[in-house]
């Protein structure tokens, strides 16, 4: 058997909270989903949507931010969200458990469901689209869907070029004898995919579990894995001018330049999981567990704005007004 379906550790981005258990009721989700502290609840993801911000959460908790207000908002699925996307200011998607896909066509004031799986049992983690009808969206153990007709139908894909060697043979060897325990395997040997975002020069990078960092040229459809000496997870990547940032588990951040031919890691002064980060007046804000805010200057030294204790951040997002706003298992705040 290959040696990845006994992994005893599983790392979802945005740390182990994020692999709670999904909620499930029997009854209409919209008649009990509004919550009076659902600002204050786990908050995962923010995006902007022109002036506003949405945020999304636990038991498919949507926030919008409109003037100096954040407003809960009905959605029809009670599915921990974990991410959410804006084309523009009106059309946007947010995923999240049980491969939940949800669409909005109004700022995020009203969603409906495009794509959702009880039985496949694993969280969605990421969506980008590349234009109103190309989209993809990737997840844990190499869940990976993609659209063309906007999320009217979503196919889902095999990444068999982001296995390892090892596990190609073993699937190839497993097909020839037992089809039902080949597809049963499959689903479980892709590492996670934490998050994707699309580079200034239209390629994509996605990192993930076991320190993958891939890059694709054709929009997701195959990918190239990268030389990365480090096999730790990678919750997220962030693009600037001259490089690019990829951070993940126990405080590792490593920069590289656009052609990915060299990596170098940045010192920080903690130890906790990176989540998230910003690009503000030419520095680098990162957010992670344990609450901490870290800053990165033009040199890439390293310096903690705030550290709030009992707490993960998981999201960073601006404003209308370039205020900042973070997100993570105590709600939405802001720095005072």
């Amino acid at each position: 058997m290959s040696f990845r379906t006994l992994r005893n550790v599983v790392a979802f981005s945005a740390s182990c909270f994020l692999a709670q258990a999904p909620v499930h009721a029997q009854f209409d989700p919209l008649s009990v989903q509004l919550q009076p502290l659902a600002q204050s609840s786990l908050v995962l993801d923010l995006a902007k949507a022109g002036n506003s911000l949405v945020a999304v959460g636990e038991r498919g908790h949507v926030l919008v931010k409109q003037d100096n207000q954040w407003q809960q908002v009905a959605t029809p699925v009670i599915s921990q969200l974990t991410k959410v996307f804006f084309l523009d200011d009106k059309k946007g998607w947010a995923v999240g458990h049980d491969a939940t896909i949800i669409h909005t066509e109004d700022g995020g004031l009203t969603w409906r469901v495009q794509f959702q799986s009880i039985e496949v049992e694993k969280p969605l983690l990421d969506i980008l689209f590349f234009n109103e009808n190309e989209g993809i969206a990737v997840g844990a153990y190499g869940l990976f869907y993609r659209t063309t007709d906007g999320g009217k139908q979503w196919q889902e894909e095999f990444h068999e070029e982001l296995l390892f060697p090892e596990d190609v043979s073993y699937l190839a060897d497993l097909k020839a004898e037992d089809e039902a325990l080949y597809l049963s395997e499959r689903a479980a040997l892709l590492p996670h995919f934490n998050r994707v975002i699309q580079l200034s020069d239209t390629q994509l990078l996605m990192v993930g579990e076991l320190g993958l960092v891939a890059t694709s040229n054709n929009n997701g459809q195959t990918f190239e894995t990268k030389d990365f000496y480090y096999e730790g997870s990678m919750f997220n990547a962030i693009e600037t001018n001259d490089a690019i940032y990829v951070m993940g588990l126990r405080g590792h951040v490593f920069k590289t330049d656009k052609q990915f031919t060299q990596w170098n890691e940045i010192a920080l002064p903690v130890k906790s999981s990176i989540n998230n980060a910003y690009i503000k007046d030419n520095l680098v804000y990162l957010v992670g567990n344990a609450g901490v805010v870290i800053e990165l200057d033009s040199n890439d030294a390293a310096n903690i704005v705030t550290r709030r204790q009992g707490e993960n951040i998981v999201a960073i997002e601006s404003d209308a007004k370039g205020e900042l706003w973070f997100a993570g298992s105590k709600g939405l705040f802001q720095l005072k």
